[in-house]
């Protein structure tokens, strides 16, 4: 399979494309800064490109089939999430390709009391409004009409190991047996290169952990 991973040099990006590597993908790396990779191999090309500009964009995805986008916004620039999901839409439809991943995030994901996991008690004050940025993201892409599936980490996402093991839910936070919701990084990458290969939720959310 042939994807263009957006996004690609950041900790989740990174580890999604070694992940497709590791299954055989094709894969282009599309980054601002084609040096802050790190990484080379022979199924691996490095393209400049600007997930905020839907020109650049268009011109990254153009001729591949399946988009997957890690982007993270800078410190302080949580708008900028909502400016590549209309950037990345506009883009995707000039290229004439459909099909996108979105890595998003977790605050929007209902716990038990039936509260977005933002809204609760212990959800870290100066992550909301990241975690907001992200809520509206995800509802821009509801709204377009992109083969879009939205992956919601859970609560806690850190480098780890891969262990091929995790639980998958929909628009609800995942918790164990401690009432923790986590995964690894590595793992969380296996997930999106799964739904990539499996394409299991056209046009839906869903999330893992452990």
């Amino acid at each position: 399979m042939d994807v263009v991973v957006i996004g690609a040099s950041g900790t989740i990006g990174k580890a999604i494309v070694q992940e497709a590597l590791k299954r055989k993908h094709e894969v282009t790396a599309a980054v601002r800064n084609p040096e802050s990779v790190g990484l080379q191999h022979e199924r691996l090309q490095v393209v400049r490109a600007d997930v905020l500009d839907p020109a650049s964009v268009a011109a990254a995805v153009a001729g591949h089939g399946e988009i997957i986008s890690a982007f993270g916004p800078d410190p302080g620039q949580e708008n900028d999430l909502l400016r590549a999901a209309d950037s990345l839409i506009e883009g995707l439809q000039q290229a004439g390709v459909e099909r996108l991943i979105i890595v998003g995030g977790a605050g929007s994901l209902k716990t038990e009391s039936g509260e977005w996991l933002m809204d609760t008690a212990g959800f870290p004050e100066e992550l909301r409004p990241l975690a907001a940025a992200h809520a509206h993201a995800y509802e821009i892409y509801r709204g377009s009409e992109l083969d879009y599936t939205y992956i919601s980490p859970p609560a806690a996402i850190v480098p780890g190991r891969r262990t091929g093991m995790f639980r998958i839910g929909l628009d609800r936070l995942i918790t164990d047996e401690n009432g923790e919701s986590s995964i690894s990084v590595e793992d969380f990458a296996a997930a999106v290169v799964d739904e990539l290969e499996e394409g299991n939720f056209s046009r839906e959310r869903f999330t893992v952990a452990y």
